[in-house]
């Protein structure tokens, strides 16, 4: 008899919550392999495509192109046995799960708890994704064993604890996103008023914005008390527009931005620096033959040997330990702009590279960010930042700081511009640097001379040298 199995979003690592479907890979109907593709969503931080630890005959899925889910959520229920597993090509033990990777993170194995059902029936009305006939009634979500055991049946065990700690703290109100709760929390959006939209009634965000947009074309605020019914309705008419979700991508970068601001306190240097030299150096390594050093790969060079001596720059705060931890590598972030918005790919262990292998790297890291291929273990773990805003066109900027990280190095467009060389007057090309740094990491002095020497050597080459 064939065994249906529930696979539901797996926990894709680095803090991450929820995921969009972006495209079903699969139909009802399919017979899959162990391992094989089956949906790709979108998180916070890269495209992933989500395979199936199972092997059998998909017999339902979940959630619509274009639908959050939380991790834990229903994805899809599979039919195996002994024939299904067959036809997936020789796949071995269906209901083992194989254990290999998803994107550095692991498919597992399936839940110990299993229910041996019959698949249920083609209905009529019930349609997925991509229109296909859907079962008409999904595999019920697992709840807690018996035994208290805080791990449900596919669902991680961080996930389901959260959940129940929401449960305890605030009644029941069936919500594992902490996004979910703190947008609920700062529009005065009572959850326990909310019936979700996801599985098992759970809250979804989508379900606390339908309510700020209620409210919104109401004319008033989240959580604010009902205009009497006798009050005017004349005012001004409401602005025309659009909106647009902060979500994925944009709201990760939203997320980021806004706790840097509220956690770190901030100060930024810059300086005006003469990078005629810097740009005559880059052209002679390239006219020399072999591969072309991309002025980025200059920069991150330079930047690793500034932090090298000021490794106070290098670091992050532990507010709980009120400790400051200086780090021993330089994993270099570089705020790439593409399609999805702005991401930073990290270079691992910048400070070992040289100027080849930085601008390999560069590239490397650049085109899977245009291609939307990054995954999250590339986009995590910097220790500091390069952001170079003059490929915009722009001199200047005070970059906010890449949380938790200490600080950001900002560089210019360099441009022609009138400048004192040798005690005379030159058209030179210069550039503009500046420094963004967590001032409880360092104070001034340090920052300066970290600025002073990244300009020293984009002057003088040479100065390089010595750190080599």
């Amino acid at each position: 008899m064939a065994q249906v199995l529930e696979f539901r979003l797996p926990d894709l690592g680095e803090g991450l919550t929820e995921a969009e479907v972006v495209r079903w890979l699969v139909e009802v109907g399919d017979v899959v392999a162990i391992d094989q593709p089956v949906v790709e969503v979108e998180t916070a931080k890269a495209m992933v495509e989500v395979p199936c630890p199972y092997a059998g005959v998909v017999t339902a899925r979940f959630g619509e192109e274009g639908a959050e889910l939380p991790v834990g959520a229903p994805l899809l229920t599979v039919a195996v046995g002994e024939q299904d597993a067959g036809d997936a090509g020789d796949a071995g033990d269906a209901t083992e799960g194989s254990g290999n990777v998803l994107v550095g993170y692991g498919t597992g194995a399936p839940p110990a708890r299993r229910r041996r059902v019959r698949p249920a029936p083609m209905a009529s009305g019930s349609r997925g994704a991509s229109g296909a006939v859907e079962a008409a009634a999904p595999v019920a979500a697992a709840a807690p064993a018996a035994n208290g055991s805080a791990r449900t049946a596919g669902v991680p065990a961080v996930a389901h604890a959260t959940a129940v700690a929401e449960r305890a703290a605030d009644g029941p109100v069936p919500v594992i996103s902490p996004l979910v709760r703190r947008l609920a929390r700062e529009n005065g959006v009572d959850l326990r008023q909310l019936s979700g939209s996801g599985p098992e009634g759970l809250i979804l965000r989508a379900d606390v914005e339908d309510v700020l947009r209620a409210d919104a074309a109401r004319g008033r605020g989240a959580g604010a008390p009902a205009a009497p019914a006798t009050a005017p309705t004349a005012g001004p008419a409401q602005a025309s527009g659009s909106r647009v979700p902060l979500k994925g991508v944009r709201g990760a970068v939203a997320d980021k931005l806004s706790r840097s601001r509220r956690e770190i306190p901030d100060a930024t240097c810059w300086v005006d620096a003469d990078a005629t030299e810097l740009m005559r150096a880059r052209a002679a390594m390239n006219a020399a033959g072999g591969q072309k050093i991309s002025l980025l790969a200059l920069l991150a060079r330079i930047c690793t040997a500034a932090l090298a001596r000021h490794p106070e720059l290098n670091s992050r705060v532990d507010v709980e330990a009120r400790e400051i931890v200086r780090l021993d590598a330089v994993h270099l972030g570089f705020a790439a702009q593409t399609e999805r918005g702005l991401v930073v790919p990290v270079v691992r262990d910048a400070h070992t590279r040289d100027a080849e292998s930085l601008t390999a790297e560069f590239a490397r890291l650049t085109e899977a960010a245009r291609a939307g291929t990054l995954t999250p273990a590339e986009l995590t773990g910097g220790t500091f930042t390069l952001n170079n805003y003059g490929v915009f066109g722009v001199d200047g900027s005070t970059p906010i700081i890449n949380h938790p990280e200490a600080a950001m190095l900002g560089v210019g467009r360099i441009v022609p511009k009138p400048w004192v060389h040798e005690g005379e007057l030159a058209v030179r090309q210069v550039v503009q640097l500046s420094l963004t740094f967590d001032h409880r990491v360092c104070d001034g002095g340090t920052a300066g001379g970290f600025l002073r020497y990244v300009a020293d050597c984009v002057e003088q080459p040479a100065v390089l040298l010595r750190t080599l």
